[in-house]
């Protein structure tokens, strides 16, 4: 029989409410928030500028220092749910909530997606396991979006709530490739799940050995240990550490998998949009008021833009990038979904972290779920998300927590794409080498994805280009309206990046 790599989730542990231990508290006071960033803040690094939300080593904690809290939000009354977990959500199916799942599979050996790949989707309660759907993938590698039922969107707005994901079993397989089994895939209610499988080409049976990867629970479901905290702005003026000239965003993020001393932890290179998505996922809900989804992302992508411009962890002879532990960093799970409305705010604003004034390195925003573990001076998700539906915008948001001089910052400095972004979006009547280059990116990604089609590289964006543009859009979950703008230019560039590599390992 085919193993299955098999993908686990563990029982959450009882919560316990807990206060963050500090290693040293520099946290500036935070104030009311205000609209615009104080007149000439500037840094060594570009302009400040507001975001404009888009349509569409272990180490010891030091002794403890009183940290001035920030205006916390008007919390709605806490509810009190019911410890009862429902089987189903609910069982009259006319008043169920539901959500969207939509599985991407590839193959892990040279990246092409694989076409007619079968997904069973399935429901475990109890220790009975039942088979809801199974669908098949299209010449693109991706399945239509099935919905599922998924608990009332209630749960996931307030805090204390039953768990507000529902959990699918997934069985893939394919002619040819060593089948993949996931289980706990999270659905929430109202957005898309993004599920993707790289397979394995089959090999002879007696060079089979099981891969398994175990999926905790999200972390404002499940127990993690409190982040320690951190000075926000590292020291680094002639202590010799090896500290990067300029912010600059890595193509690759490496992640430890564990705490920064657990030698047994295996090292994840990771795309650096892939890991803030898969953070972003993993630390927030995609329910969440847009404003709140892009602040929270903002705090991530600065805080690990800080350690790869500090090369915190490296300078502490370290191999790797971050860890993965709640404690020191973020968490990132290996295989787990993302969801639509975090894949896309990362896509437009990837680029982007938090600056102070005359600070060069990115901050160092640290947060916590402000429920289960209370964090004066830093972020509450939950008090966030509170902010997010009393209509202020993320720099408000953020403001609220950090202060009123921290303000968001950009770099054009992108490691791993052929040319930046020509500062002007590309759309018929466009003509020039941005144009040609763009063109010749999009043949290549369409020698692998066939449902773009091929187009003539001559400078000129014309109807046919505009239709490759949107072919491309709707593969790779963008606004299909064959506009080339930030986000659709650096998806190309990735995706490009990624097929003509693969092409020339396998030469």
């Amino acid at each position: 029989m085919p193993f299955y790599r098999s993908f686990q989730v563990n029982e959450p542990a009882v919560p316990v409410q807990t206060t963050v231990p500090t290693e040293q508290a520099t946290q500036t006071p935070a104030s009311e928030p205000t609209q615009q960033p104080q007149t000439g803040q500037q840094s060594s690094q570009a302009p400040a500028q507001e975001l404009t939300l888009p349509q569409t080593q272990a180490q010891p904690p030091m002794p403890q220092t009183q940290i001035p809290a920030p205006a916390e939000p008007q919390t709605p009354p806490q509810p009190t749910p019911s410890q009862a977990q429902p089987s189903r959500f609910p069982a009259d199916m006319s008043t169920a909530s539901f959500g969207g799942l939509r599985v991407s599979v590839g193959s892990i050996a040279d990246n092409f997606p694989i076409e007619n790949a079968t997904v069973q989707i399935s429901e475990t309660v109890g220790n009975t396991t039942t088979l809801i759907d199974e669908i098949s993938t299209t010449a693109a590698g991706q399945t239509a979006v099935v919905e599922l039922p998924a608990p009332p969107p209630e749960y996931s707005q307030e805090a204390g709530s039953p768990r507000p994901y529902a959990e699918y079993n997934l069985t893939i397989r394919a002619e040819g490739f060593e089948p993949v089994q996931i289980i706990g895939t999270e659905v929430l209610p109202n957005v898309v799940a993004l599920q993707r499988v790289q397979m394995l080409p089959q090999v002879p049976t007696d060079a089979r050995s099981a891969e398994t990867f175990v999926i905790p629970d999200h972390t404002l479901y499940g127990t993690y240990p409190p982040k320690i905290a951190e000075e926000e702005v590292k020291e680094i003026t002639g202590s010799g550490e090896i500290v990067l000239s300029r912010v600059v965003i890595p193509e690759f993020i490496v992640v430890h998998n564990g705490s920064p001393n657990d030698a047994s932890a295996q090292n994840y290179y990771v795309r650096y949009r892939d890991y803030i998505k898969n953070v972003a996922s993993s630390e927030i809900y995609a329910t969440w008021p847009e404003a709140t989804i892009y602040a929270n992302i903002l705090a991530i992508q600065s805080f690990t833009l800080n350690r790869v411009y500090t090369e915190w962890y490296r300078n502490r002879g370290y191999n790797f990038t971050i860890t993965s532990s709640t404690a020191y960093d973020h968490k990132w799970i290996p295989e787990r979904n993302i969801f639509d409305t975090i894949n896309t705010a990362v896509d437009n604003i990837f680029n982007n972290f938090l600056s102070r004034p005359n600070v060069r390195q990115p901050i160092l925003t640290q947060y916590c779920d402000g429920r289960r573990v209370t964090c004066p001076g830093l972020m509450s998700q939950w008090g966030s998300k509170y902010l997010g539906d009393q209509g202020y915008d993320a720099i408000e948001i953020l403001r609220n927590y950090y202060g009123d001089t921290i303000y968001i910052n950009s770099t054009e400095e992108i490691s791993g794409v052929p040319s930046s972004f020509p500062g002007e979006i590309l759309q018929e009547g466009s003509r020039g080498e941005a144009v040609r280059q763009m063109q010749e990116q999009l043949n290549a990604i369409a020698d692998v994805y066939y449902v773009v089609p091929s187009i003539a590289a001559d400078g000129v964006y014309g109807p046919r280009t505009a239709e490759a543009v949107r072919a491309f859009q709707q593969q790779f979950d963008l606004t299909p309206n064959g506009i080339v703008d930030f986000t659709t230019w650096y998806k190309i560039s990735e995706i490009y990046v990624a097929v003509t590599r693969i092409a020339e390992y396998t030469r």
